[in-house]
């Protein structure tokens, strides 16, 4: 079943909110606006072809050696 778009709206900022921060968080959002962000551009430009699977490989080995230190609301 497919969530709602309020469902994953709520799921969104409730995990930019546990990542980033309140500040951060509406930053975030306001750069997004601001830019008229496009994710499918962006991932294009930063993750070429690479798989969502190779991706987090690389994330997870990058968080190995600079794990995240944000804090939490």
């Amino acid at each position: 079943m497919m969530n709602s778009t309020v469902e994953i709206l709520d799921k969104g900022i409730n995990c930019l909110l546990e990542n980033l921060g309140t500040m951060e968080t509406e930053r975030f959002i306001s750069a997004i606006i601001r830019e008229r962000f496009d994710y499918t551009q962006w991932r294009r430009a930063s993750f070429g072809d690479l798989t969502v699977e190779e991706i987090n490989r690389a994330a997870a080995e990058h968080d190995q050696h600079r794990p995240f230190q944000g804090g939490k609301i």
